[in-house]
């Protein structure tokens, strides 16, 4: 999960863990660090920002505990990729494991105790970044968003994974360029996606977008041509759309970009063809589709699905 993130932009390692929190209370958050056993040299730490957010790979590598009476106006997207931790919370005592990730408000105490070989992922979000977002309905009243204190496995959650991965593979392709033009449709997706995947109390119905007609040709567009490659410039052509238009109506709309909306349609037309016995073998249906690299099809669709192609075909008789 996430194993090559930030891996270009290692500002740690093998470092105390002191060290480690320095950095942190600077850049992510402020709190307290207390050692619960030794004091190894095993600490890490990668680091970048992209879109606006702030984007880190910690592990303290020992056994700590992490205390903050508030994040200041930031909201925490964070996963654990390695180990676990446990937050304490009054009597409550939740143990979150690896591949399961959590929303952390504003003015919310934390009180955190890592494993050794505990490893996060975290997301920094200024809260008036989640505000443009959540505050885009027709309502005039503004809303505060809260996350609820659940855990959720990131692994019944593909789209939001996928989405991720891509933001983590443009910030090392970009640079320190990080061009607004292509971050900010990125940006926009992510904070949709944690406010559908995570329960809070933001009312998503004044936000609802009408489809246009132009995204209307687009989609219809796609369904009738599904097996084919489908450029974007061949739906700027049939819209009438820019390609930044296009890219804004997705994350709009379906809260996902071009491509991964047109890689779902394939993927669950074809799965339909599989259950229906509408092809002889997983590759000729695959291929049939456009899907020339078998291997990360096979990924794709059981990221999705929650099996492989062949199991689908099988259960299909």
């Amino acid at each position: 999960m996430f194993s090559q993130s930030l891996a270009t932009s290692t500002i740690f390692h093998g470092a105390h863990p002191e060290e480690v929190s320095a950095f942190v209370n600077q850049h992510i958050g402020g709190h307290s660090l207390d050692l619960l056993g030794g004091e190894n040299l095993a600490a890490s730490l990668s680091f970048g920002e992209f879109a606006g957010f702030g984007l880190s790979r910690i592990s303290y590598g020992n056994h700590v505990r992490v205390k903050s009476p508030a994040l200041d106006d930031i909201y925490h997207f964070q996963v654990v990729t390695r180990g676990e931790c446990r937050w304490r919370h009054g009597g409550e005592n939740l143990r979150v494991r690896r591949g399961q990730a959590m929303m952390v408000n504003p003015d919310e105490v934390i009180d955190l105790e890592y494993t050794q070989e505990c490893e996060k992922v975290i997301i920094k979000v200024p809260a008036s970044i989640m505000k443009s977002v959540s505050s885009t309905g027709s309502s005039a009243r503004e809303q505060v968003v809260r996350f609820d204190r659940l855990p959720i496995d990131m692994r019944l959650c593909p789209s939001l994974m996928s989405i991720l991965d891509a933001v983590f593979s443009e910030f090392e392709e970009s640079g320190d360029s990080n061009l607004g033009a292509v971050t900010l449709p990125y940006r926009e997706i992510v904070l949709k996606k944690l406010l559908k995947v995570f329960p809070n109390n933001w009312n998503a119905s004044d936000s609802v977008q009408p489809v246009s007609p132009s995204m209307e040709r687009i989609i219809r567009y796609i369904e009738e041509n599904v097996k084919e490659d489908i450029e974007l410039e061949t739906l700027s052509q049939i819209s009438n759309m820019s390609i930044r238009s296009i890219y804004n109506a997705f994350s709009r709309v379906f809260s996902t970009t071009p491509k991964s909306y047109v890689k779902l349609v394939k993927l669950k037309r074809l799965r339909n063809d599989l259950l229906h016995g509408h092809c002889r073998n997983v590759t000729e249906v695959a291929l049939d589709y456009g899907f020339s690299h078998l291997g990360r099809f096979s990924s794709d669709y059981r990221k999705r699905f929650g099996e492989l192609p062949s199991e689908t075909m099988r259960l299909a008789g």
